[in-house]
Parts: C-alpha cells; structure tokens; sequence
C-alpha cells in the first residue's frame, strides 16, 4: 500500500522545524529514522497532513557523557549507541537491550529516541529508559522541559508530548559503580517484538544487602511498569533466594495484561513474574563479583 498524501518538509535548523509543529500541531508526524511511522503510514494507521523529516538537523546527532547521564540526540541510530564503546561501558544494559531491538538492519535506521517516543509497549528501548531513571527532553516555540521516564508513557504509542514538542534527545542515568544489571525477554523469533520482557538494575552492598533496585516489566501491558512492591520485597535487606523467589508472585500479581493473537494474559502474568525473579538473579550476580546468599 502508499501512504495517503501528505506535505513534506525538510527543516534546516531547529527553530524552522519548531515553527512546523506550532503551525501543524497534531497534524504533523516527525521523521527521523521511520522504521515505525513508515510502515504505519504505508498501511494508512497513520495519516499525517504534514511529515517533518529532521535528518538535516546535525545538532540533533550526538552521543555525550555528562553530570552522569548518556545524552543520546534525536537523530543518534540505534547501531551507532549498540556499538559506542564509552557508552555501553558505563551502562551495560544499553547493549543488552539494544541487542534486541530488530535486526541490525533495522537498528542501522531506526533511531534510539525515535523507539521511545513511539511507546509501544512491547519495545525494549522504553523499558531501557525507565529501568535507568532516565529522562526525554522536549522543546516546542514555548520553551525546554524534561519529562521523567516513569512520567513520559501515558499508554500504547501515547505520550506525554504536546503536539508542537518535539523529542530532542533522551538522557539515560549511569548507574553507580559495582551495579548490576540484566536485560531479558521472550519472543517468537530473535528480532521480534517481545511477548514479556523484564530489567533489572541493582547496587548490592557488602555481605549481600540491597542498597536499591530498579525493576522493570514490559510487553504485558499498556507500557513498561516498574514495580515498587517487588523492589521493596529486596531493598534494605539481603538477597536470599527465598527473598528473590517472592518477587516472582509480586510482579505476577501486579501484571494487567491482555490477551491477544501473540499471548494469553495468563501466559504473561506468569513469563513476567520468571523473568522478573530472573533478571533480577542474574544482576544481582553481575554486581561487582557479589552474589545471592
């Protein structure tokens, strides 16, 4: 199928590309890599009166490592950050959630604030974001704000940008020395969107006390859900098995999933619970040579 028609615009500088979206508003769909909004537009899902194609914007293509967050630009590939040395260094979770987005053919294209900005609940890169407290910065002719990650996924392909901001950059939060980390999920086939995926991030302190935790569930509802109860059920004491062992019935219980052609609900309270309780297994595992008691 062709897309319907529709204006295109290729902004020069960022000012021109804010003045485009005041003047369309909602009417409008950003392009930067369009490995989402093109097949949308092809099926007609999405039929945008004007397109805003931001690849002329060099000030939009970075990778920096500042005040302890990874800023990742608008126009930054999901392969150029899967193989930035620095970057996936300080944030292992990065590589192991990036590994999983696709193929390297459509990581080549696709833009790493262009998967988040998407929403889909089932994408990796969203649950990355919000397992790291990271943060999406926006602008619009009306100023700068920066939307925290647990505030930025109001539900499927929905967020929390007005219809003239536009995303331009994504900042991910290093997490402190001696974490761990661990990034998991089930899908059909490699490269396919995940049926149920978890994260973890964990500090643990001498003599196997969890100083934190950050727990992330995504693919079994409207968007990736940290889990507060879970991470309670660790935070302030040790990490024994029988402890760990719990946050499986934690996340199971705290998951509203629906059933669809992919999965039954059943089947993803269950797979998020397992892999929860193994995410966070293995990160705990991975913090500084310590282990489970």
């Amino acid at each position: 199928m062709k897309p319907a028609p529709f204006h295109y615009h290729a902004p020069r500088s960022l000012d021109e590309c804010l003045e485009l979206l005041a003047r369309y508003g909602a009417e409008a769909k950003v392009l930067a890599g369009g490995q989402s909004l093109m097949p949308m537009m092809n099926f007609r899902l999405a039929r945008p009166a004007a397109l805003i194609d931001i690849n002329r914007l060099p000030a939009l293509d970075h990778v920096a490592l500042t005040d302890g967050v990874i800023r990742v630009g608008a126009l930054v590939r999901q392969r150029r950050l899967e193989r930035h040395a620095e970057a996936t260094a300080r944030i292992p979770l990065l590589r192991e959630a990036l590994a999983l987005v696709g193929h390297p053919a459509i990581r080549n294209r696709g833009t790493v604030c262009g998967s988040i900005v998407h929403a889909d609940p089932a994408a990796e890169l969203p649950a990355a974001l919000l397992c790291l407290d990271g943060r999406a910065v926006v602008k619009s002719r009306r100023g700068e704000r920066a939307i925290a990650a647990e505030e930025l996924f109001r539900g499927p392909l929905t967020t929390a940008l007005e219809p003239d901001e536009l995303l331009t950059e994504v900042q991910f939060s290093i997490p402190p020395a001696g974490a761990g980390s661990a990034f998991l999920e089930v899908a059909r086939r490699h490269g396919d969107f995940a049926l149920v995926g978890a994260a973890a991030v964990v500090q643990v302190e001498a003599g196997h006390g969890v100083k934190s935790l950050h727990l992330v569930v995504f693919g079994a509802g409207p968007g990736p859900m940290r889990s507060p109860k879970a991470e309670a059920v660790l935070v302030g004491g040790k990490a024994t098995l029988p402890r760990i062992a719990e946050i499986r019935r934690v996340v199971s219980d705290a998951v509203k999933a629906d059933s669809d052609l992919h999965a039954t609900a059943e089947y993803r309270r269950r797979v998020a619970g397992v892999l929860a309780e193994r995410a966070v297994t293995l990160a705990i595992a991975r913090c500084a040579g310590k282990g489970v008691a």
